[in-house]
């Protein structure tokens, strides 16, 4: 019997095995990380159109005045529909701490929003407009952040020939006299 032929063919089959294994193994790893990554895009857009319907609720509380209403249980109300609480939780689970940390701010500026809301401001009135830009600055933060850390590319407000995220400069409202009050 030759020895070499033998030797040659054990360490060919456990160096073809051994690839195969760590070949199922990258894939496997790889698998795991697009789900992961995928898991995290939907969780970031559910949040950011959470907030989204919850803001959009907010503005036809503000702009209808409906007197049969009370302002402040509509408010809470709107933020409960949207579900912003269960899709915040999510977001903290999968997000990453940047990211987390953007969607937490854009939250409470969304509940600043919520606050002056349920006090009957108006979206003419000067409290409505200093939660609302923060509230909106934070939007784009947040957005800025995700984009950053799934496609490593960002934006700036000048891309979209801004000067803030914030909107003061392009609100009509701001530009000209806000009312007083409520």
């Amino acid at each position: 019997m030759d020895w070499g032929t033998l030797v040659a063919t054990v360490g060919g089959g456990f160096i073809a095995i051994s690839g195969t294994v760590l070949a199922d193994h990258l894939r496997q790893r790889h698998e795991k990380d697009r789900g992961a990554a995928e898991r995290r895009r939907a969780v970031y857009i559910e949040f950011i159109s959470a907030v989204g319907e919850c803001h959009s609720r907010l503005r036809q509380i503000a702009q209808n005045q409906d007197t049969s209403l009370d302002p402040d249980r509509a408010a809470r109300t709107a933020l409960s529909e949207a579900a912003v609480h269960e899709v915040r939780e999510r977001l903290f689970i999968d997000a990453s701490a940047e990211v987390a940390g953007a969607g937490q701010a854009m939250f409470a500026r969304l509940r600043a929003v919520q606050r002056v809301v349920a006090t009957g401001a108006t979206p003419t009135s000067a409290a409505f407009h200093d939660a609302y830009h923060p509230y909106l600055d934070a939007v784009w933060a947040y957005r800025v952040a995700v984009r950053k850390e799934l496609e490593g590319r960002t934006f700036a407000p000048e891309s979209f020939g801004w000067d803030a995220w914030d909107g003061k400069g392009r609100c009509v409202i701001c530009q000209g006299e806000l009312t007083v009050g409520a």
